[in-house]
């Protein structure tokens, strides 16, 4: 490896631990403050299942639910500052104006992850909670713990909001020349099979309607990104600046 390699090896890692530092802070600043709104955020969690009681069994479960509410909230309010991040260190060989673009996009990131939410908050938990409930409601009462339906509920938010992201990465990789249209277009096929095969680990029940659902979505937000990729990719291919080899020095 040449003394050039190392340096970028090590200008990369530098960056990251840099982003990566930048971006713990964050999250552990938006965590902070998700703690003084935590019954809010709570009830908010709890009414798509029909304000359900919830209960806990062991000493440290309270505790350890009243944490990962905090942090689940801490990440989603952060999420924007996240994803400016990590476009802009995957993303290192960026002019000055695409760098502007990361900026502009950044709206769009608060809205999608929102809407994602939204969607996840209205149209998946209330069926999928419904279900969950009613098998075998019959033969026992059902009893709830909290670290649960807490970790369920999150997880199923936080895994819908990603996948809403999926337009404005695309779009933005598209119109910088990273990838094009045709080049979503071709894994079609590849994403159809990947979005019921990520349907069925998102959505924590057995009920086909629910995961065809997810998929369904999943599918749709990728034609969206094919679309909105050929309205935006570039049409000629980005120049690529070439690095000098340690022999032109000589």
């Amino acid at each position: 490896m040449t003394d050039d390699k190392k340096l970028t090896l090590l200008g990369h890692l530098k960056e990251l631990r840099q982003r990566l530092l930048k971006s713990v802070i964050a999250v552990a600043i938006t965590t902070v403050i998700s703690f003084f709104f935590f019954e809010h955020i709570l009830n908010f969690l709890k009414v798509p299942a029909g304000n359900i009681e919830l209960i806990f069994i062991e000493m440290t479960e309270g505790l350890g639910t009243y944490m990962r509410v905090c942090l689940v909230s801490g990440i989603i309010l952060a999420m924007p500052y996240l994803m400016y991040h990590f476009l802009m260190f995957v993303t290192p060989a960026l002019t000055r104006r695409e760098k502007k673009m990361v900026f502009l996009i950044l709206p769009w990131i608060i809205l999608m992850f929102v809407g994602g939410i939204y969607f996840g908050y209205q149209y998946l938990i209330p069926p999928a909670t419904k279900f969950l409930l009613s098998f075998g409601a019959e033969i026992a009462e059902p009893q709830i713990r909290i670290g649960n339906y807490v970790t369920f509920v999150a997880r199923l938010l936080l895994a819908i909001g990603l996948a809403f992201e999926l337009p404005v990465v695309t779009t933005f990789l598209a119109r910088i020349g990273v990838i094009s249209s045709k080049w979503l277009a071709d894994r079609r096929r590849v994403m159809i099979i990947f979005a019921f095969i990520l349907g069925a680990i998102i959505t924590p029940t057995i009920d086909p309607i629910n995961q065809s659902i997810v998929a369904g979505t999943l599918i749709l937000l990728y034609e969206m990104s094919i679309w909105l990729a050929k309205l935006v990719q570039r049409k000629e291919p980005r120049e690529v600046v070439p690095v000098p080899s340690p022999a032109s020095h000589e």
